[in-house]
């Protein structure tokens, strides 16, 4: 039997080629004339009919087990995996009619000598009737594979994705490997991203294991990875050179800052003996703690200076960047308190001497306002109108807070400019209403 279906299993002119004897005359066989042997030929012609049925469903099933590997290599979706159930189903379908047209040919022997004509004909009905059920499955299988068509297509394109990203990931690595190795054999060591090229390393490694282990979703994620860590790596080896300079000139620049610093910080005292001389204390008395934090900032400011460059001098380029970024906001923070007195005599002094300037900035801020807020409308909103009167309110009070022998004008500048922002708001807000009915 197993040397029957083998024979079966042959390529159809195979199948033919091996059964000369059916058709040849002479031998040992005894040979039926008229109907006889016209039976026998009729059941030798359906066997060979029933044969290449089966080579074409064996074929076919072959061919869809090829694409159901190919979308469960790359899809694990609820689509695929009923593709993968109803190829299953199918199969056991064929092997039922594959055993049912088998059974059929090794029931009858038409190259006997004594075939009956009735047992010729009972074999020609039922491997008719196996042929049929082979060519129903095989219509079956078409139709299942045709409906495999987006399933399998998408499949496919991400395979064909998979060599050309493998090969992406290699590519990427090694020029970031000879990135590296031009720009440490400049005499820098650039440890870290020697470690970061380094924790690729296994990366790599999964990429030479395949798909197949590792499934092609996965594969093409971590090639993508791989391939942008190590252009990444690449990049920042290549800028190296021009980051050492950048960080050198940070150095001397900062430096230079806070030398200058400490010198105006050395103006602070004066300013603030200047103060103390003609103002008020509420005019002066929160700048009183800054010449002793300017000379503090300024002191930590050049000590983090000399950690930065010792990090610059054993290449360790984000603690040096790290550490000029703090001592960049320590000089802003002392550059701003050292210009706050400055800043506050001259406020002063320019008011003392002509308050009215003031007086009708805030006024001409409200009067827009109140233009506004009724533009188009007999009355005012009040959720408007309130704020702007009690901004009125507060402005006639600031100038009245200027009679006296030793008026607050911190007190006077401080409240116009709120005054301005309260008025600012509300113009922000009757804007925005309006907008939103336009």
């Amino acid at each position: 039997m197993r040397d029957a279906v083998a024979l079966l299993l042959l390529p159809l002119p195979l199948v033919v080629a091996a059964l000369p004897a059916a058709f040849a005359g002479g031998g040992t066989r005894r040979w039926f004339g008229g109907r006889g042997e016209s039976q026998r030929a009729d059941a030798q012609a359906a066997k060979d009919a029933a044969a290449a049925a089966f080579y074409e469903l064996d074929t076919a099933q072959r061919d869809l087990r090829i694409s159901i590997e190919t979308i469960t290599a790359v899809d694990s979706s609820p689509g695929a995996r009923r593709a993968v159930e109803e190829f299953a189903a199918l199969g056991r379908r064929i092997d039922e009619v594959s055993h049912a047209y088998i059974t059929a040919v090794d029931a009858h022997d038409l190259d006997r000598d004594d075939l009956d004509p009735s047992v010729a004909v009972r074999a020609r009905t039922e491997l008719t009737g196996a042929k049929d059920e082979l060519v129903r499955v095989k219509g079956e299988l078409d139709r299942f594979a045709r409906s495999l068509g987006p399933l399998l297509e998408t499949a496919e394109t991400q395979l064909a994705r998979l060599a050309p990203a493998v090969e992406r990931a290699r590519q990427a690595l090694l020029a970031a490997s000879n990135g590296l190795d031009a720009v440490r054999a400049s005499g820098m060591r650039a440890d870290d991203l020697a470690a970061r090229l380094a924790a690729l390393a296994p990366e790599l490694t999964r990429l030479n294991e395949g798909a197949g282990r590792h499934g092609v979703p996965e594969t093409l994620q971590r090639a993508d990875r791989v391939v942008r860590e190590a252009e990444a790596i690449r990049a920042e080896a290549e800028r190296l050179p021009e980051r050492a300079a950048e960080i050198d000139k940070r150095l001397v620049s900062l430096r230079t800052r806070a030398q200058a610093l400490t010198t105006r910080a050395e103006g602070v005292e004066p300013v603030l003996s200047e103060l103390r001389r003609r103002f008020t204390a509420a005019c002066w008395q929160d700048l009183q703690p800054v010449p002793a934090e300017a000379n503090e900032n300024v002191r930590r400011a050049e000590e983090k200076l000399k950690e930065a460059a010792k990090a610059r001098d054993e290449q360790r380029w984000p603690d040096a960047t790290a550490l000029l970024g703090t001592v960049r906001a320590l000089l802003n923070s002392t550059d701003e308190a050292v210009s706050a007195a400055g800043d506050r005599l001259r406020r002063l002094d320019a008011v003392a001497e002509d308050p009215e300037q003031e007086i009708q900035r805030t006024r001409f801020a409200i009067r827009d306002a109140q233009r506004l807020a009724m533009a188009g409308r007999n009355t005012p909103d009040p959720h408007h109108a309130r704020p702007l009167d009690d901004s009125v309110a507060r402005l006639d009070r600031a100038i009245a807070g200027l009679e006296g022998r030793h008026p607050d004008y911190w007190h006077f500048l401080t409240e116009l400019e709120a005054v301005r922002q309260a008025v600012a708001r509300v113009v922000e807000q009757i804007r925005s209403e309006r907008g939103a009915t336009a």
